[in-house]
């Protein structure tokens, strides 16, 4: 759930039966991968790039090491050297989680067996390494013994490896129904029948006095509900996730006129980054919700989004209204963009609000990770069609 979706391959469907266009004489025929959630397993491996994986293989390493050293102790044992070994067990861990950040999506989709020889081989080969230039090598000059030395490190390398990978799996496993469940959770959020409603209004409205805003209006809404229908699963360009927020704030403008005003601040935007599909966009309707309506006077939203080294900041922030809403909001959208974050991301994707200054402020952070094609947002957005 860490990258865009483990794959295996299928036949590419046509577009007509895919319902997106066809990519050409040159690329028909070819094979893709299937993503989850058309159906495909769930990679053996996991998302070594990410830093919530690294913590979890490399902590419990270290702190079983330090209760074998304490139970040695306590059995009477003679000196180990705990530093040496934490040094080594750190190297190859260290050094599989390297190999297999890049590896994992050469493999993603292979069969079943493939994946696990890969996980279990990296950590395997690298222990021999490893094992090779301590000085314990050199001591054992018999072959025999050199090579019963070496395949007792191997096996119990392969052994904790199996035991973290199969972790791990189970783990990402059992987060799959949370994750359902935040999909529905977000979607109910998003459509907002008061919105639709809204909507449908101002568009009878300009039925008669501007029928060219009105087509316009009824493109946007239907954008805005396709996307809206999507697997909201699927990692998505920040080009698209700030086209569909442009397009509800011009659903928006009509209906709050000169009440609603947005400044976009996207010189340092990457829109090749992913991210989930309807992230930003119940953050940006939660400022007019919550910063704009319930203001008689004009409002500024302001969306700041750059990128800051291997990492993409995100801050909407809004004027808070002078008196304290009647129904105070139950703050589903930051619940669901948080869980959904957690989700996609885990550690390294985090959402905080600031409160200050007669603003509220929301800031997002989530890795860079590129998009193989770049849409820009900003060549292609035109709010007049």
């Amino acid at each position: 759930m860490n990258d865009p979706g483990p794959t295996v391959p299928q036949t590419a469907a046509p577009a007509s039966l895919a319902g997106v266009p066809a990519a050409g004489a040159a690329g028909e025929g070819l094979p893709r991968r299937r993503r989850l959630t058309d159906g495909a397993d769930l990679p053996v491996l996991p998302d070594c790039c990410n830093l919530g994986t690294v913590v979890r293989v490399l902590v419990p390493l270290n702190l079983a090491l330090l209760l074998l050293l304490w139970l040695a102790s306590q059995a009477g044992a003679a000196h180990w050297p705990l530093l040496e070994t934490a040094l080594r067990v750190d190297a190859v861990a260290a050094g599989s989680l390297l190999l297999l950040c890049p590896l994992r999506r050469s493999v993603n989709g292979a069969p079943r067996w493939a994946q696990w020889a890969l996980g279990l081989g990296v950590p395997a080969v690298l222990t021999v390494f490893v094992a090779l230039s301590a000085p314990e090598a050199d001591a054992a000059r018999d072959t025999p013994a050199l090579l019963g030395w070496l395949l007792a490190r191997v096996l119990l390398a392969a052994a904790i490896a199996a035991v973290f990978i199969e972790f791990l799996r189970l783990r990402q496993l059992s987060m799959q129904p949370s994750q359902a469940e935040g999909r529905l959770q977000a979607l109910q959020a998003r459509i907002r029948p008061h919105f639709l409603f809204n909507s449908l209004n101002t568009v009878l409205g300009l039925m008669r006095s501007d029928p060219r805003k009105a087509e316009r209006t009824l493109e946007n809404l239907a954008d805005l509900f396709r996307v809206f229908m999507k697997d909201s699963r699927e990692l998505v360009p920040l080009d698209d996730e700030v086209l569909l927020c442009k397009e509800y704030l011009t659903i928006e403008k009509l209906r709050l006129a000169e009440r609603l005003n947005v400044r976009w601040d996207l010189d340092g935007m990457p829109g090749d980054a992913l991210l989930p599909s309807l992230l930003l966009q119940p953050l940006v309707e939660n400022a007019v919700h919550h910063g704009i309506e319930p203001n008689s006077f004009p409002g500024e939203i302001h969306v700041a989004i750059a990128k800051n080294g291997d990492r993409i900041r995100v801050e909407i922030a809004n004027p808070l209204p002078d008196a304290p809403p009647a129904r105070p909001g139950n703050h589903m959208a930051l619940s669901n963009v948080r869980e959904r974050l957690d989700l996609t991301f885990d550690v390294e994707g985090q959402l905080e609000t600031v409160d200050s200054d007669g603003q509220f402020r929301v800031i997002v952070h989530f890795p860079y990770r590129k998009e193989r094609r770049r849409r820009d947002v900003r060549r292609t957005f035109d709010p007049d069609r």
